[in-house]
């Protein structure tokens, strides 16, 4: 499957994921959302660290730059 999760995308996808798990164990996100915070990370972060985004490719959308060609 191609990748399209660019650098920047998954640096800030992973980092957002970091936060709400962190906001979550920390009781700061209500009790009753506490289940869905983690499940919503976690998503987040398989996304970052696999770079597929299943909503992107439905979109057709990507956020990976195109290498220029090399000329040899």
């Amino acid at each position: 499957m191609r990748k399209n999760v660019g650098k920047m995308d998954r640096v800030v996808r992973i980092a957002l994921a970091v936060v709400l798990i962190i906001l979550a164990y920390a009781k700061i996100i209500p009790a009753n959302l506490t289940i869905a915070t983690y499940v919503v990370a976690a998503i987040i972060a398989i996304t970052g660290f696999v770079r597929i985004c299943p909503l992107y490719k439905m979109l057709h959308k990507s956020t990976v730059r195109e290498e220029p060609p090399q000329f040899n």
